[in-house]
Order: C-alpha cells, then sequence, then structure tokens
C-alpha cells in the first residue's frame, strides 16, 4: 500500500501540542531538550505534517534535526527481493557514528497496512532485525550513561481505525485524549501523571520483591524478580505511557498465561496466543493465528524467556479503547487495567545500582535477559498479584486493575 492523502489530519494546533510534548517533555528525562543536541526523527511518509510540526520544535528549542522519512509500502518488495548479504547488510561505521551522534530519538508509528508482511518468510525479518542488535546495544549503553532519550508516539492510520470499528477522526480522537492534546497545557498535565506515578514506583521499590505470583481465570504464574530489581516506567518516553515495569531474572518464570489482546508485529498480526513456561524458559507456544511467526519470533537467541514484565493502573490511563497498537493496548486502563509481558530483551535500568558497572557476566548471573528480540503481548483480564518478599512475607500489590500499595 503506497503513500496516500489520509480522509482525516489533526488541526495543526494538536499537532503543535503533540510535538512539544514530544520534544519539550518525552524527552530529556521530561525536561526536553537543550540548545546544540542533535535529534533524529525517524517517521512514515504518511505522518509527514507531524514531521513538520517535530522539525519547527526541535529548531525553536535550539536542537538540530536529524530527520529520516521512511516510504510506506515497500517492505514487502524489500523483503521478497534481498538475498541474505542484503537483509544483513550493517556498515558498522556509519552506525557507530550515528550512535554517537545524536542526543535523542522520536519515532512515530504509522502501520497503513497491518499486515503488509503476511506472505514473507518471517525468518527473513528476524535476521534483518537481528543485524541492526549492535547499533541498538550502542544507544542502550548510551541511554544507561544518561547521554541518551527517546521516546515513540502514534500517527493515526485508516487501516488501524477500521480494526478497532472507528472513524480515522474518532481513532484520532482516542490519541488525542491519551495524550492531553485536548488540554491547553498538555505537558502540565503530565507532570500530574508523572508525579503520581512516582508515588507507586517509591512504594514498590521499597518491597524487597522476591517472585510475584498472578492468579486470574487466564493466568497462572511465578515471575521471580530478585532483590536487585526496581520498578521504572511512568509518564516519559513512550508518549502515552501509563505502565509500570520491571525486568525479571528470567531463570524463574514458571507457569502459564492467556492473552486476550491480538499482537500486531513486523507487518503481522498474532491473536489468541498462551504461553506456558518451566524453568525460565517457553516450553509451550500457542497462537490463534500467526503461529509461524510466533515461533520465528521465540527462536531468535534468548527471545523465548522474559524481558519484562508490566502492570497499569487503571485509575492513570487515559486509554479506554482497544487501539491495535501495541504502545497504546500496553497502556490500556478500561475494567482491570493490563498486564503484559514481554518475551527477549529485559530493560538494565531496571537494576537498582548503576546500570553502567555490570561486566556482562555479571549481568547473565543477575538473570537479566538479552536477546535482538522485545515484544510486549496484552491481557486486559482481571487478575490478582501477590508480592513473595525475600523476608517471607506476602503482599497484593495489584487487583482490581489497581496497584494497592
Amino acid at each position: 500500500m503506497l503513500y496516500h492523502h489520509p480522509s482525516y489530519v489533526p488541526p495543526k494546533k494538536i499537532l503543535q501540542r503533540y510535538a512539544q510534548v514530544l520534544v519539550n517533555f518525552a524527552l530529556g528525562n521530561d525536561e526536553g531538550i537543550q540548545p546544540g543536541e542533535v535529534v533524529q526523527v525517524i517517521l512514515p511518509d504518511i505522518a509527514k505534517p507531524l514531521g513538520l510540526e517535530l522539525q519547527n520544535e526541535i529548531l525553536k528549542a535550539g536542537g538540530h534535526v536529524l530527520m529520516k522519512m521512511i516510504p510506506t509500502g515497500f517492505e514487502a518488495d524489500y523483503y521478497h527481493l534481498a538475498n541474505k548479504n542484503q537483509l544483513t547488510f550493517f556498515p558498522k561505521v556509519y552506525w557507530r557514528e550515528r550512535a554517537a551522534l545524536i542526543d535523542h530519538s522520536i519515532g512515530i508509528i504509522a502501520d497503513p497496512n497491518p499486515e503488509a508482511l503476511a506472505k514473507v518468510d518471517p525468518k527473513k525479518i528476524m535476521l534483518a532485525r537481528d543485524s541492526k542488535k549492535t547499533y541498538r546495544d550502542w544507544l542502550m549503553q548510551k541511554e544507561n550513561q544518561g547521554k541518551f532519550t527517546w521516546t515513540l508516539a502514534l500517527w493515526g492510520t485508516t487501516a488501524k481505525a477500521k480494526i478497532v470499528g472507528l472513524s480515522l477522526k474518532d481513532y484520532w480522537q482516542q490519541i488525542i485524549h491519551a495524550c492531553f492534546l485536548d488540554e491547553a497545557d498538555p505537558i502540565a498535565q503530565w507532570r500530574q501523571i508523572k508525579k503520581m506515578q512516582a508515588e507507586t514506583k517509591k512504594k514498590l521499590n521499597r518491597l524487597r520483591i522476591d517472585f510475584v505470583h498472578i492468579k486470574g481465570a487466564d493466568v497462572d504464574l511465578k515471575i521471580k524478580l530478585g532483590a536487585n530489581r526496581i520498578w521504572q516506567g511512568g509518564a516519559d518516553r513512550n508518549i502515552p505511557s501509563f505502565e509500570l515495569f520491571t525486568s525479571p531474572d528470567w531463570r524463574g518464570t514458571e507457569g502459564w498465561i492467556k492473552f486476550n489482546q491480538p499482537l500486531f508485529r513486523y507487518g503481522n498480526v498474532i491473536e489468541g496466543v498462551t504461553l506456558t513456561f518451566h524453568h525460565g524458559l517457553v516450553t509451550q507456544a500457542h497462537a490463534k493465528k500467526g503461529q509461524a511467526l510466533l515461533d520465528a519470533m521465540l527462536q531468535s537467541p534468548h527471545a523465548n524467556r522474559l524481558g519484562e514484565f508490566s502492570l497499569t493502573d487503571k485509575r492513570t490511563s487515559r486509554i479506554n479503547h482497544f487501539m491495535a497498537e501495541t504502545l497504546y493496548d500496553e497502556n490500556v486502563g478500561g475494567p482491570f487495567g493490563n498486564t503484559h509481558v514481554a518475551i527477549g530483551m529485559a530493560y538494565k535500568d531496571c537494576y537498582r545500582g548503576d546500570p553502567n558497572q555490570p561486566t556482562k557476566q555479571i549481568w547473565e548471573k543477575m538473570g537479566f535477559n538479552d536477546s535482538p528480540e522485545h515484544t510486549d503481548i496484552v491481557s486486559t483480564t482481571n487478575r490478582k498479584v501477590t508480592a513473595h518478599l525475600t523476608n517471607g512475607a506476602e503482599k497484593v500489590i495489584y487487583q482490581n486493575g489497581m496497584f494497592v500499595l
């Protein structure tokens, strides 16, 4: 599906507010960018109107814009035609210098054809993705040093709106409301949300949790955390972001979980996922739709292990409608909030100490998973989460869609 003009584009004032939130709040750990800093902007061509406003906000803040506009509709031909050498092409010097150059990155998600790659061999998609892992590792190391920040945001498309039964204008209204773009000062609103989340994180991080037990009609799962883990998340980085998450010790995952939300990933749709874990590894993985892609993802190095466990409190989230986009669906509120886990890569900033200190061997010893994969899978059904503390005590930390601390 090639670029076409959408039937609805939000008013310029809304797009300006959107850009202001991304540039002046989401980046720089909610302080915005500083003069002279380089901001990479990656967006599909259909999101061009937002690209203009992002450029302008970066320039007003004194930053330098590194714009990369991605042509939509090219992906399927690329994967069909590219051979192994082309799929794994990685000009190391170029990517190393790019990682060194940029101070911030803004990524815009805009998906005009959610099943564009349905006829592509999933192994080719994984191969191309894996070849870029070194670049992602450089950026993560830079982030852990406090020298790089990033954010992701969504551009509404007709295809995604149709999937969730909304007009494109109504789909955009969900985005506008979720991001406080219908408020005169959205950044002030985001700072209020961040303050509320900080209080919850403080209470969670006072607990020394050995493992959590997630129990409900569609889940009976134990996830080991360990006393050296902390919870992260909140109202920066992704916009919107209402989740709080941690990265577990992958070796202590036992049980099973079903996910009631579809997963839109790598130009494909996966539905009805059930995962079973034993000794930290996925031992069974079933999908009602998209089994081949799910299998290919899990066959990536260390992708059959957990890298993230996350909860969203329904009282903070402004998202109450399925959006067919992980960025929103992993932050949905609704009657029971949401639980999601990610297979693959762990977040090293969930370490209770300085993430720049541990060696690769120490990260492995602590059970922080390393993988080129990181895919969130979401459930919005009711469940109770009980924390089993290192001192032997038990404490319910989440039920009925809310943290109870």
